[in-house]
């Protein structure tokens, strides 16, 4: 039986191909694995009183945690070119399991089934959102400068809010956050698919899906937390 022999210029494209499939798969792995993690951590907080206590019983230990957090996220930001990606995957597995402690406070105020309702939804729009940002021909970088100033305002919103504590604009807040992250969700998920093109098996590539999988990894955390401040019923 006669066999189709491929030419050199279509190995190469299959080689390619499978090389940024391997990429976004890695990703997705990568951000999967951090959910988890979380929700694991979240899950064990919350059943252990003696946790709970030291958490949330201190401000100064809450306050520490979403500030190391955010320097996490920085570091990883500005400084995982620098670093090796072994080190790269330490410091985001570590940032998934202080989110993990700081979120477990959802298990306190919301109802379990409340919770696993949202949180499907979240992975309906998020998995939407992202197939979007896969496979249009609309270019998003554009829009994604303006969903970046979008979040900056909202950061800034949120800290007046510590203060303010109002829940009229607790409840805006969660609801434009809806609106950004979802979008940010297609234009992340696109700024993946391009660099894909790109990729090789180098160590640069290992550290961009690292911080690939750390952007939709916030991007889906945000959906969620946002919806559920919205819709989740809390417990009486």
């Amino acid at each position: 039986m006669a066999t189709k022999k491929l030419s050199a210029g279509q190995l190469r494209e299959k080689d390619f191909e499978e090389i940024s499939r391997a990429f976004i798969t890695k990703v997705y792995r990568w951000m999967t694995l951090a959910l988890v993690i979380s929700g694991l951590t979240a899950l064990y907080t919350a059943s252990s009183q003696t946790l709970i206590s030291f958490i949330f019983g201190s401000k100064f230990v809450f306050y520490g945690l979403l500030v190391a957090e955010l320097a996490l996220v920085f570091i990883l930001s500005a400084a995982l070119h620098k670093m090796s990606a072994g080190l790269g995957v330490f410091f985001f597995i570590l940032y998934s399991v202080i989110n993990g402690l700081t979120i477990s406070s959802i298990f306190i105020i919301f109802e379990i089934r409340s919770i696993f309702i949202v949180f499907f939804i979240s992975a309906a729009m998020f998995a939407g959102m992202s197939i979007y940002g896969a496979k249009t021909k609309q270019n998003l970088m554009s829009a994604g400068h303006y969903l970046m100033m979008a979040l900056i305002g909202l950061i800034i919103a949120s800290l007046v809010n510590l203060l303010l504590k109002s829940s009229m604009l607790e409840w805006i807040i969660s609801l434009i956050s809806v609106a950004v992250f979802t979008g940010l969700t297609a234009y992340d998920t696109q700024k993946m698919f391009k660099i894909a093109r790109n990729s090789d098996d180098s160590e640069i590539f290992q550290k961009a899906a690292i911080m690939g999988a750390l952007e939709l990894y916030l991007d889906f955390i945000n959906i969620f937390l946002s919806l559920l401040n919205l819709f989740g019923k809390r417990k009486s």
